[in-house]
């Protein structure tokens, strides 16, 4: 078993707040690193620096939990009752419909088990290492605590390091922390105990990667006791719940389970009572059964999640379990990441000050579009800000190009913005570089935090530096003032330091630019001449701002969970309408608070700052626990746990790891805040969609029984063969219910609020439309059936009467139930399928009715055109009766 450093206690200091001095003593190591002997000898004691996999569920055992299902029971027993009856297409069909719907949930388990195995290959295949004083290349697997491991620039870290040399180098920990800068390393840093990974500066940690520079550390951690590993434990003990949509479904089946079994019993036993004939009976008993049963109802919901999928696709979101297409619907809190979700993970030049004068840059990201405003007005750049992007143009290696569609930075994001900068100000990058080519350099690093380039312009040899404003201003003599350039006086210097700390307050990173003419290596770094400073942000996407506004406007919460700074993340949020509580929390303030005491604020908290993934996954757990439906973006590592735990994880496709994608139910492909608000909508239709199918077939079915019962209660003859009702239960579960599962969604689909997914389907207006509907429709029938054959009619053509009335009524309820609350005379005819398929049912119909080898297996007779005004009167009164229903619900909820 892979395993921590010996003997580390939780009484000890962690790791990055030792001296090295105590990390060598507490490893047995030295920075000449072990003995080949030593190594192997630790090896076999805490075993291969490699992730674990927990005991897998068989695919065997995934495919037959499939068939615990009691809606898959009962349309097995329902292909079984069609065998019986001769109906050999429509047993075939359902069965087509089972195997679907069981191969189909098998992939979505089958999958939702790989997100280990994607973070297993997150690890490092290779590693280089001092064995015996030598450098030895050998398996990452093969790491021990105590070895010494040497890193590079394009090196992934193969295990957790506490830093022993850091030469200018930087780590990309984005798919850890969630920063999206590299961070600049160190080794002497002494980090407080309780520092989130993010402020850990003289650690690495394995899956990361070396952007810049080199460095050796030594190994403190492998195996499951990384930080990779604590996540892989998460991902391990993290158990998904099921959806609302699952839950719901499983109730509707057991009810119905329950319906068809007393409906045959009671049907059978009223029948025999009266002196009908048992077989007779039986098979009665048994249509009615089959009738109740809702053999489409896996095809519908599957059909209304495919296309509510096929419509996401569109709209940049990729589904991996279409059940989660519905918990979509219901979702009250989004948990977002900032960086490229948020933001568009362009940094960009927003603020200048150059010659105690402030200007605004427009525009974001990388596109060189924009323009310069002095005193919140359009302004040409002068002189003093061409000079000043002239020079932090030049002095910086990135290049901007178009590709794929978009505008894509070449280096370092800073620098892009720099370039980008210029660039709006009419100074192409290329251009400068031909008329001032570079000479030599003094490169960045983290000890001097500047980078000095020289150019011969003129025949002249110009030095440009550009670094954090602490560090140049005080190596300025002179600044470029309102008047040109002049001695930079203690006020001047205090003036320029004060803008500086003005635009880190605006969460904005500040750079200084100067010059020097004529200059040197030796002297290019002092008595230099300060051209201005530039704020840059990553700037929030446009197009968040106003899904923000959706989200509230539909009552959802949006949540900022990030691992950057907390006044970028405050800035960022303010400027975006999130920040509406005025509450952020850091990682650190959430661990000192116990599980009771987050639980009584953390619907207050609209920004998490510096968080680590158990914080995120604590954050998601404690909403939950409120009860609220909770969707976790994120990109990285440390995401996934969240994303596992939350009712949907969403994985950006740009930026996501493997493990998060796995780990995920949907994928958002352009990595934008705006296409999970679409989403989200889209959810909100599948499970109205689902809805209205649902309405309109039980309060069929209830109509049907009702009927069945009340004749017979009555002591009325039966108004319908056992084949008519398996005609009108195939007419009203076919292409009716499959049209309302692409139903146009209602126009105030987005200004209602989440719905609660504890109370089902069946909420008291649904339930009261349902029964009222089917009560009324069997009122009329049997109303219908006893005048006919009162009026003298015989029994066939009553029959048929109430048939065909049975049938019409169903298809005006299908109008009826577009909607559980808005009168069906708003757009009537929206949805075109819904349209065709009653045209065509009304077609099959006229079929049955007239076609004269049809009259004796279904029991029909021609209607005459009176019959016909009748039976639509008859029906149609169920439109004004749904609507009084519709107008009482509304003022009553």
């Amino acid at each position: 078993m892979a395993i921590i450093a010996p003997s580390r206690t939780e009484s000890r200091l962690p790791w990055h707040s030792r001296d090295l001095a105590e990390v060598y003593a507490e490893l047995d190591s030295s920075p000449a690193g072990l003995t080949s002997a030593e190594a192997a000898r630790r090896l076999a004691q805490y075993g291969p620096n490699e992730l674990q996999a927990a005991a897998r569920v068989s695919p065997w055992a995934i495919l037959l939990a499939q068939f615990q299902n009691v809606l898959i029971i009962i349309l097995l027993i329902a292909t079984g009752l069609s065998l019986l009856l001769g109906h050999g297409i429509e047993s075939i069909a359902i069965m087509v419909i089972v195997l679907f719907a069981v191969l189909l949930g098998f992939i979505q388990e089958y999958r939702a088990e790989r997100a280990i195995e994607a973070l297993r290959r997150l690890a490092a295949p290779n590693a280089t290492v001092l064995r015996d004083g030598v450098e030895q290349a050998i398996p990452a697997r093969d790491l021990v605590p105590g070895d010494v491991v040497l890193l590079h620039a394009g090196d992934r870290v193969p295990a957790d390091l506490r830093l022993i040399e850091a030469v200018n180098l930087q780590i990309e920990e984005a798919a850890l922390t969630g920063e999206s800068l590299p961070v600049e390393k160190t080794v002497d840093l002494l980090v407080p105990a309780t520092a989130p990974v993010g402020d850990r500066r003289n650690m690495v940690y394995a899956g990361t990667s070396v952007s810049y520079g080199r460095g050796r550390g030594i190994v403190v951690a492998t195996g499951m006791q990384t930080e990779f590993g604590t996540i892989a434990t998460m991902l391990q003990t993290i158990e998904t719940g099921r959806t609302p949509l699952q839950e719901n479904l499983d109730r509707v089946g057991h009810t119905l389970a329950r319906a068809a079994l007393v409906i045959v019993a009671v049907i059978t036993v009223l029948g025999l009572w009266r002196g009908q004939p048992l077989v007779e009976m039986i098979i009665f008993g048994i249509a009615l059964a089959v009738a109740v049963v809702p053999e489409a109802l896996p095809a519908v919901v599957t059909i209304s999640l495919a296309i509510g999928v096929q419509r996401m696709v569109k709209r940049n979101a990729l589904m991996r379990r279409l059940p989660a297409v519905e918990t979509l619907g219901s979702t009250s809190v989004i948990c977002t990441d900032k960086t490229g979700t948020l933001t568009k993970d362009e940094m960009t030049a927003r603020r200048l000050f150059v010659a105690g004068q402030w200007w605004d840059i427009t525009g974001s990201g990388y596109a060189p579009v924009g323009e310069f405003r002095l005193n919140d007005r359009p302004t040409p750049p002068d002189e003093a800000v061409r000079q000043l992007l002239r020079g932090a143009a030049l002095a910086s290696d990135a290049r901007v190009v178009y590709r794929d569609e978009r505008w894509q930075a070449q280096g370092d994001p800073t620098e892009a913005a720099l370039v980008v900068a210029a660039a709006k100000a009419g100074l192409a990058v290329d251009e400068l570089v031909a008329q001032a080519p570079r000479v030599a350099e003094i490169p960045f690093s983290s000890e001097t935090k500047r980078m000095t380039t020289l150019h011969h312009i003129g025949g002249v040899t110009v030095a440009y530096a550009k670094g954090a404003p602490e560090v140049i201003v005080p190596a300025c003599s002179h600044w470029l003032a309102p008047t040109g350039p002049a001695p930079f006086t203690p006020s001047d210097r205090a003036r320029v330091l004060n803008a500086a700390q003005e635009m880190a307050g605006a969460a904005l990173r500040v750079l200084a630019i100067a010059t020097k003419t004529p200059a040197t290596l030796d002297d290019a770094e002092h008595d230099l001449t300060l051209l201005g400073l530039v704020g840059m942000i990553d700037p929030p996407r446009p197009e968040a701002k106003i899904a923000i506004a959706t989200c509230q406007q539909a009552g959802i919460r949006v949540v900022m969970i990030t691992g950057d700074h907390p006044l970028t993340a405050t800035a960022i949020a303010r400027e975006l309408g999130l920040l509406r509580h005025g509450k952020v929390m850091t990682g650190s303030e959430l661990d000192a608070l116990s599980d009771d005491d987050f639980a009584r604020i953390a619907e207050t908290v609209d920004v998490y700052a510096r968080v680590a993934p158990a914080h995120k996954l604590r954050v998601v757990a404690a909403l939950q626990r409120k009860g609220y439906v909770v969707a976790m973006t994120g990109d990285g590592v440390n995401d996934a746990p969240a994303l596992k735990k939350a009712d949907i994880g969403i994985a950006m496709g740009i930026t996501g790891t493997d493990v998060t994608k796995e780990a995920a139910a949907m994928t958002i492909t352009d990595d934008n805040f705006a296409s999970i608000v679409a989403a989200v909508e889209e959810g909100r239709r599948v499970f109205g969609n689902i809805k209205k199918y649902l309405m309109y077939l039980l309060s069929s079915n209830i109509g049907e029984i009702t009927l069945m019962a009340g004749a017979t209660l009555a002591g009325l003859p039966l108004p319908l063969t056992a084949v008519q009702i398996l005609y009108v239960n195939l007419a009203t579960d076919g292409l009716p219910a499959l049209a309302l599962a692409v139903d146009p969604p209602d126009d105030d689909l987005m200004r209602q609020p989440p719905r609660d997914p504890r109370r089902g389907i069946f909420t008291r207006p649904v339930v009261g439309l349902m029964m009222i509907g089917g009560f009324w429709s069997a009122l009329v029938n049997i109303a219908l059936f006893v005048w006919a054959l009162q009026s003298g009619r015989g029994m066939v053509e009553a029959m048929t009467m109430t048939f065909v009335s049975l049938v019409l009524i169903q298809f005006f309820k299908a109008y009826n139930f577009r909607s559980d609350h808005l009168s069906v005379f708003h757009r009537p005819f929206a949805n075109r399928w819904l349209n065709l398929a009653i045209l065509w049912e009304l077609l099959l119909l006229a079929g049955v009715v007239y076609l004269p080898f049809l009259h004796e297996p279904f029991g029909t007779f021609p209607l005459s055109l009176n019959d016909w005004l009748i039976v639509v009167l008859v029906a149609l009164t169920v439109v004004p009766v749904l609507e009084a229903a519709k107008w009482v619900l509304r003022r009553l909820t």
